[in-house]
């Protein structure tokens, strides 16, 4: 391949992220004016759609509640998880991508279980010679692009929980 090709394909790989990654971040940038315009115990299931948009799943909660997910992957570095409570009112709005939700990921854990806590992930990969499929989800440690990590799940073929990791984010070190 020349060198003029690999050329080619890297402004061309580039020119079709630009639109993707300023998606991503407009999407993100309006997530703190969303935030800041819901108030717990105050604001409707329709004052969240109206904000947030339909969510991308949506789960019962033990209470009667249902929990709306918002998913932010690939790009992003955020899952939101609103919990509508029975009375449908907002009880809670969390960001679930950081490493007290990530303690809570024990061997074991069925998938299900995690994608609930977590949300939906940034990528899946199956490794068959292995036996095993990875999910990962890009975080933020810290406020900074340098905090970018990238947490990941093990599941067996069962899909249950083999183990799990945080490392640095791998597209700090190719953009550079």
């Amino acid at each position: 391949m020349t060198s003029r090709w690999r050329r080619y394909r890297r402004s061309l790989r580039r020119a079709l992220w630009v639109p993707v990654l300023g998606a991503s971040f407009w999407l993100g940038a309006c997530d703190p004016q969303a935030i800041s315009e819901l108030e717990e115990g105050v604001s409707t299931e329709a004052d969240v759609r109206q904000r947030f948009g339909p969510p991308e799943a949506v789960w019962d909660g033990p209470d009667g509640s249902q929990i709306y997910e918002y998913n932010r992957q690939p790009a992003g570095y955020q899952n939101y998880q609103i919990t509508i409570g029975p009375d449908g009112k907002m009880s809670a709005l969390r960001q679930v991508l950081n490493a007290h939700t990530f303690d809570q990921i024990q061997p074991g854990m069925p998938m299900e279980t995690v994608r609930k806590l977590l949300g939906k992930p940034m990528k899946i990969t199956e490794y068959a010679l292995k036996r095993e499929t990875h999910y990962d989800w890009r975080w933020r440690d810290g406020p900074n692009e340098s905090d970018s990590k990238v947490f990941t799940v093990v599941f067996n073929p069962d899909l249950r929980v083999v183990s799990t990791m945080s490392v640095r984010d791998p597209d700090l070190e190719r953009n550079r």
